[in-house]
Protein backbone atom coordinates (compact mmCIF):
# COMPACT_ATOMS: atom_id res chain seq x y z
CA UNK A 1 0.00 0.00 0.00
CA UNK A 2 1.49 3.42 -0.89
CA UNK A 3 2.32 5.86 1.86
CA UNK A 4 -0.48 8.24 2.70
CA UNK A 5 0.03 11.79 1.47
CA UNK A 6 -1.20 13.05 4.81
CA UNK A 7 -4.31 14.30 6.47
CA UNK A 8 -4.87 17.08 8.94
CA UNK A 9 -4.59 15.91 12.52
CA UNK A 10 -7.92 16.17 14.35
CA UNK A 11 -8.17 19.38 16.37
CA UNK A 12 -5.17 20.95 14.65
CA UNK A 13 -6.87 22.71 11.78
CA UNK A 14 -5.07 25.98 11.09
CA UNK A 15 -1.84 24.80 12.74
CA UNK A 16 -0.44 23.00 9.70
CA UNK A 17 -0.09 19.70 11.52
CA UNK A 18 -0.79 16.55 9.62
CA UNK A 19 -0.68 12.82 10.02
CA UNK A 20 1.17 10.64 7.54
CA UNK A 21 1.36 6.88 7.42
CA UNK A 22 4.92 5.75 6.84
CA UNK A 23 5.94 2.10 7.11
CA UNK A 24 2.52 1.34 8.54
CA UNK A 25 2.86 3.84 11.40
CA UNK A 26 0.83 7.03 11.83
CA UNK A 27 3.26 9.89 12.38
CA UNK A 28 2.37 13.48 13.27
CA UNK A 29 4.31 16.23 11.48
CA UNK A 30 4.22 20.01 11.75
CA UNK A 31 3.62 22.22 8.73
CA UNK A 32 7.31 22.11 7.76
CA UNK A 33 7.56 18.30 7.90
CA UNK A 34 9.32 18.08 11.27
CA UNK A 35 8.20 15.31 13.61
CA UNK A 36 6.18 16.52 16.56
CA UNK A 37 7.21 13.51 18.64
CA UNK A 38 10.92 12.63 18.20
CA UNK A 39 10.25 9.23 19.77
CA UNK A 40 8.30 8.19 16.67
CA UNK A 41 11.51 8.32 14.62
CA UNK A 42 13.08 5.20 13.15
CA UNK A 43 15.91 4.65 10.70
CA UNK A 44 13.34 3.59 8.13
CA UNK A 45 11.55 6.91 8.61
CA UNK A 46 14.88 8.76 8.29
CA UNK A 47 15.52 6.98 4.99
CA UNK A 48 12.03 7.86 3.72
CA UNK A 49 12.47 11.52 4.64
CA UNK A 50 15.91 11.52 2.99
CA UNK A 51 14.49 10.17 -0.27
CA UNK A 52 11.77 12.83 -0.17
CA UNK A 53 14.52 15.45 0.24
CA UNK A 54 16.34 14.11 -2.82
CA UNK A 55 18.91 11.84 -1.13
CA UNK A 56 18.46 8.40 -2.66
CA UNK A 57 20.70 6.83 -0.05
CA UNK A 58 22.28 8.06 3.17
CA UNK A 59 26.01 7.44 3.37
CA UNK A 60 28.05 6.45 6.42
CA UNK A 61 28.93 10.06 7.29
CA UNK A 62 25.33 11.23 7.04
CA UNK A 63 24.18 8.39 9.31
CA UNK A 64 26.91 9.25 11.83
CA UNK A 65 25.66 12.85 11.96
CA UNK A 66 21.99 11.81 12.27
CA UNK A 67 22.79 9.36 15.05
CA UNK A 68 24.87 11.98 16.88
CA UNK A 69 22.00 14.49 16.67
CA UNK A 70 19.51 11.94 18.01
CA UNK A 71 21.73 10.72 20.82
CA UNK A 72 22.54 14.25 21.92
CA UNK A 73 18.89 15.29 21.80
CA UNK A 74 17.67 12.25 23.74
CA UNK A 75 20.39 12.64 26.40
CA UNK A 76 20.11 16.43 26.81
CA UNK A 77 16.52 17.26 25.90
CA UNK A 78 17.64 19.75 23.26
CA UNK A 79 19.46 19.81 19.95
CA UNK A 80 23.22 20.34 20.04
CA UNK A 81 24.74 23.68 19.11
CA UNK A 82 26.77 23.76 15.91
CA UNK A 83 30.00 23.81 17.94
CA UNK A 84 28.89 20.64 19.75
CA UNK A 85 28.00 18.91 16.48
CA UNK A 86 31.44 19.74 15.08
CA UNK A 87 33.18 18.52 18.24
CA UNK A 88 31.04 15.38 18.42
CA UNK A 89 31.46 14.34 14.79
CA UNK A 90 34.84 15.78 13.82
CA UNK A 91 33.31 17.20 10.63
CA UNK A 92 33.42 20.87 9.71
CA UNK A 93 30.16 22.78 9.60
CA UNK A 94 30.65 23.57 5.92
CA UNK A 95 31.03 19.87 5.11
CA UNK A 96 27.91 19.04 7.12
CA UNK A 97 25.88 21.80 5.48
CA UNK A 98 26.75 20.32 2.07
CA UNK A 99 25.72 16.78 3.08
CA UNK A 100 22.02 17.60 3.63
CA UNK A 101 19.50 19.50 1.52
CA UNK A 102 18.51 22.32 3.87
CA UNK A 103 21.84 22.12 5.69
CA UNK A 104 22.08 21.16 9.35
CA UNK A 105 19.20 23.14 10.77
CA UNK A 106 16.46 22.28 8.27
CA UNK A 107 17.96 19.19 6.69
CA UNK A 108 19.86 17.01 9.12
CA UNK A 109 17.66 17.91 12.11
CA UNK A 110 14.51 17.07 10.16
CA UNK A 111 15.89 13.75 8.91
CA UNK A 112 17.01 12.91 12.47
CA UNK A 113 13.50 13.47 13.79
CA UNK A 114 14.37 16.45 15.99
CA UNK A 115 11.79 19.21 16.61
CA UNK A 116 11.48 22.18 14.31
CA UNK A 117 14.14 24.77 15.23
CA UNK A 118 11.44 27.47 15.02
CA UNK A 119 9.53 25.88 17.91
CA UNK A 120 12.54 25.22 20.13
CA UNK A 121 13.39 27.65 22.89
Amino acid sequence: MPEEAGRTAPGTEGYGQRIRVIAGQEILFDGEEFLLDPHQWSEELGETLAREAGLMELNKTQWMILRFLRTYYLENGRAPLNRQIKEGTGISLMEMEALFPGGIKYGARRLAGLPNPKTCS
